[in-house]
This record gives C-alpha cells, structure tokens and sequence, in this order.
C-alpha cells in the first residue's frame, strides 16, 4: 500500500532577526555579570545560526522585561498572555503553509479527507485544525488528528499517523501541518539549561498533502515506515515543561552522548526491518536540534559532513523550528533532486529518537 507524498509547503513570519542582534538584545536583557555574558556569547556563537524568523518583532525582549510580571519581576509575560499570541498568529502562518502544500500537490481545499496537525508551542480550543479547516475552505466533515506537546520530532509522529490513515482508506487525501511558535518562550532570566533556546529556537510552518492514489500528479516520496526509539537512562536530559511564564524547554549536556550511545544499533535493526541496510540510504534528513546533535548523528552513523549539510544549512538560516523544520530540510531536498532512500530523523523529550523511511515512488 502505497503513501504517497505529492505537495510540500513551508512558511516563515516576515520578521527577521539576525543571530548578532538576538545575542546583543539576549545580554542586555538576561545578563547580570560578565561571567555570563561570556557564556551567552559563547552559546550563541556556537548554535550554528545565522537568521532566523520570528512572529514577533525582533527587539520583543525589550519590551517583554519592561512589561514583567509584577508578581516576579524579569520573567516576562505570563503564560497566557503568551497563548494570546500563539493563538493570533499561528493560524494564519499554518495556513499559508498549507496552501503552499496544496498548490504543490495541484489539490483543491475540497478534496481533502483528513487533516493532522502538530504543534509543541501553543494550545487553545477549538485549535489549529479548526482554523485551517475554516480558513482554507476544508470541508466540515474533515477527519482530525491532532499531534500535541511532543516537540521537535512532532512531524514524524504526525507521518506515523497519515500512513495510518492512508493504509486504511486508500481513497483518503490527507493535509498535515505543523506550526510552531518558539519565540513565545524566550526566557528572559538566566537559566543554565533553558539560555541555549534563546540561541537556536525560531517560527515556522510546513505543511504536506498525501494520499494512497496519487493518479496522475507525480509523488515527491513514499512513506514506507516509521520508528521510534526510547534511549535507555535519558528521562532527565531534555524536558518541556508549562511553567508560569511560557513553556520551558531543559536540555543538559548529555543528549549528544546518549544519542552516540544508542543511535547505531537502533537505526541498525530498524533499517533491517525494512529490508534495508544504511549503505542504501540516499539522504540523511536529520532535525537540527542544534550542533552538537548533527555531530553525535554523524558520529554515531559514522556519516560524511556532506550528509548533513542541508540540516545544517536549515539551521544556519531559519534556526531550530521545532516540528516543521524536518518538512523544511526535505523541501531543499527534494528541490535539490536528491536520489535513493531518504531517512528522516529526529529527537524529543524522552529521551525519544523517531524516523520516517522514504523512497522515491515506483
């Protein structure tokens, strides 16, 4: 049973910032000490970012310190002050990815059957679906599946769901989007584990469209399996947590190595499974989750720079988007006419591993 990819969309807000003006405005804001503008400085340099977009307007830090919490000063604005903004502009950046999806798939908004959204960095209700459902025109009988709070590999789990969907109803035509809003949480007190967000997160959208009979448009890839994999002895080293001023992401210094540990043989035995081996794979389209995450991968995989160079290139002009940024590097991919299998791999609270097999359709 074939699931065929046959449109890509991606999105970004109109503001742009640049890694120079973050950091400048981040030790302004968050540093009480040289030791930790040091820190801050070093952190940024080393993200690997170059640009990246946000909703909000770049200098927000500013005005976010001075419109603190009174109940604790330099916190920012409280939580639900923050989904006030989630809700404000991620519909409409979800949307423009979605039609960017279905123009590519030359699909009209009607034809949809199902729709599958993903998001880590916002919550209302009635959510994104209905949003997307009212502002494309989707039919109101549209079936929804909603991937909520599971962080950057959230796209790969909403694939999971659209092969499902696809293996029972053939005649299905499926429209997945994820949006995050990362900015949102900017942390605007020095925290040891949570500053390094403030150098790699970023907003954006993508969205793809799929179905079991691509007729006569030409699919992009099939969707041949998923897999996840728990690492053992990992619970404490990436987190995201709902606090009271935003949500708040923790990652400790050992992800890296707990990825070099475990990653080989699980991606080992899961290629088996699919009756391939890593020789064969084409592409390694791997979550940037930041610098030091591609070189464990690579480390692990023993992989060239040159196979997770578009990652890395993501990175460095869009920054670490959450969810939608693995559908951005497939997008350069595939523009890029890269051959053979494609291994999409990312990584989430957990310390969870998950990742999507694609070929080049028959």
């Amino acid at each position: 049973m074939n699931c065929s990819i046959t449109g890509l969309g991606t999105a970004v807000p109109p503001d742009r910032m640049l890694q120079d003006e973050v950091l400048n405005m981040s030790t302004q804001v968050i540093c009480e000490d040289t030791r930790q503008e040091r820190l801050m400085r070093t952190l940024f340099r080393r993200a690997g970012v170059a640009s990246r977009h946000t909703a909000l307007p770049w200098r927000f830090g500013f005005e976010w310190k001075q419109r603190s919490d009174p109940l604790k000063p330099g916190h920012g604005p409280r939580t639900a002050e923050r989904m006030s903004l989630y809700s404000r502009f991620a519909g409409p950046l979800a949307v423009t990815s979605a039609k960017h999806a279905l123009d590519d798939a030359q699909m009209r908004p009607g034809e949809i059957t199902h729709l599958v959204t993903v998001s880590c960095t916002g919550f209302e209700a009635p959510g994104i679906d209905v949003r997307l459902i009212q502002l494309l025109g989707l039919r109101p009988t549209t079936q929804r599946i909603h991937v909520g709070f599971m962080g950057c590999h959230g796209a790969i789990n909403g694939m999971r769901a659209v092969q499902g969907l696809v293996a029972a109803n053939p005649k299905a035509r499926v429209l997945l989007c994820a949006v995050e809003l990362c900015s949102l949480h900017y942390r605007l007190r020095w925290d040891d584990e949570g500053i390094i967000g403030n150098a790699l997160f970023a907003d954006g959208a993508a969205a793809l469209v799929a179905t079991g009979d691509a007729g006569d448009q030409p699919a992009i890839w099939d969707i041949e399996g998923t897999g996840s994999c728990l690492i053992p002895e990992s619970t404490d080293e990436m987190s995201w947590h709902i606090g009271d001023h935003g949500f708040e992401m923790r990652l400790t210094g050992q992800v890296p190595k707990s990825i070099e540990r475990a990653l080989r043989p699980w991606m080992a035995a899961w290629l088996d499974s699919l009756n391939c081996s890593q020789n064969e794979i084409g592409a390694w389209a791997v979550h940037p989750g930041g610098p030091r995450i591609i070189d464990a991968v690579e480390s692990a995989l023993n992989l060239t720079p040159a196979a997770t160079s578009v990652s890395r290139d993501v990175l460095r002009t869009h920054g670490n988007m959450s969810s939608p940024t693995v559908l951005f590097i497939l997008d350069r991919m595939r523009k890029s006419s890269t051959t053979g299998p494609i291994v999409t791999l990312a990584f989430g609270p957990g310390l969870m591993a998950e990742a999507a097999f694609l070929t080049p359709p028959q």
